[in-house]
């Protein structure tokens, strides 16, 4: 039994000696020597056949051996994952670099990037304000009296009874023209809040609106800054109309609508067989706007108009669901 017990160490450590960085072949080794049907065990197995007067000490010897292998093998182990580790944390010079993915601009900011580079070519100047508003500012100095529809709870998120989310980006329009004197030309990028959702409202999405005023300035100027900005964004062989609507803050109003960019006019289920897609509202500034800022209306004229980004960005690039902008999929931001 002693003989034997020196032979199976001697050949485990000739076995583990040899074998080469493949941690399969460590694994069939140990399976080998100390697995249920290993040498080892048949060794264990042996001791019934020994004489009681030699059991005791083959037993002794056979524990001994058992130890001592896993012993062998756990060191072989530690010393291979120390390698494993030195080759990781060193370092190849002679390894072809990997190129790291590069970021992508979202969509809505592309959108909105694009939409103020059209305007600030056309000599407006980019304006921020509060995201949190007072209602004065959001709706009062906007000629939005107490009673108008726009103030009730299923639109505006209401933080006080005086201090709301805004709903749109007008009221940075009144913090301008308070703080200047004309002339004022301004666009006013950013984020509004209104109770909605569905695929084609969210709660919050995003909106420019611009400023003009002025001595002399015309509908006649209004049409001819948007007209320029759609054929800038959509391409010079993009129609488009002014429709009249109403707004409370401007008089007269008109809704700007373009040629279906599915269709190209001819009538589809986007444009509900119409050919035509609003993108926009706008008008001459309000007379009554312009008391709450202290300018003279018999002097100062001036338009207005406003567009969400959202809805430009899905006509620019072909998107039917506007939640797909918030689902932060990368299958789907990765194509912009």
């Amino acid at each position: 039994m002693k003989k034997a017990v020196e032979n199976l160490l001697e050949t485990a450590c000739r076995v583990l000696s040899g074998l080469q960085d493949d941690p399969k072949a460590f694994e069939l080794a140990r399976v080998r020597f100390l697995g249920r049907k290993g040498e080892l065990a048949q060794l264990f197995k042996e001791l019934g056949k020994v004489s009681e007067q030699e059991r005791r000490e083959a037993g002794r010897l056979l524990n001994e051996a058992k130890s001592r292998l896993e012993t062998l093998f756990s060191e072989a182990l530690d010393k291979r994952r120390e390698l494993d580790a030195a080759r990781r944390e060193s370092i190849d010079v002679s390894v072809p670099g990997r190129r790291p993915p590069a970021g992508r601009l979202h969509p809505i900011t592309q959108t909105a990037t694009e939409i103020c580079r059209i305007f600030n070519w056309l000599g407006f100047e980019t304006v921020e304000g509060p995201e949190i508003e007072l209602d004065y500012y959001n709706f009062e100095a906007l000629n939005i009296p107490k009673d108008h529809p726009a103030r009730d709870m299923q639109d505006t998120f209401y933080i006080s009874e005086d201090v709301v989310l805004r709903t749109h980006t007008s009221p940075i329009q009144v913090r301008t023209m308070e703080k200047r004197k004309p002339p004022v030309r301004v666009i006013a990028p950013g984020r509004t809040y209104r109770r909605d959702s569905d695929v084609t409202h969210t709660p919050m999405f995003h909106q420019v609106e611009g400023l003009m005023v002025g001595k002399g300035i015309s509908f006649g100027d209004l049409k001819g800054i948007l007209t320029t900005f759609v054929h800038q964004m959509f391409g010079p062989s993009v129609g488009l109309r002014f429709r009249p609507s109403f707004f409370p803050f401007t008089e007269p109003s008109a809704e700007v609508d373009i040629e279906c960019v599915m269709c190209r006019g001819k009538g589809c289920r986007v444009c509900k067989g119409t050919g035509w897609l609003e993108i926009l509202g706008s008008g001459m500034v309000d007379p009554e706007v312009y008391k709450y800022v202290g300018y003279d209306p018999e002097e100062i004229t001036g338009f207005a108009f406003g567009m969400g980004i959202e809805r430009i960005a899905m006509l620019k690039f072909g998107i039917d669901d506007l939640r797909l902008f918030f689902e932060n999929d990368l299958r789907f931001l990765k194509q912009f």
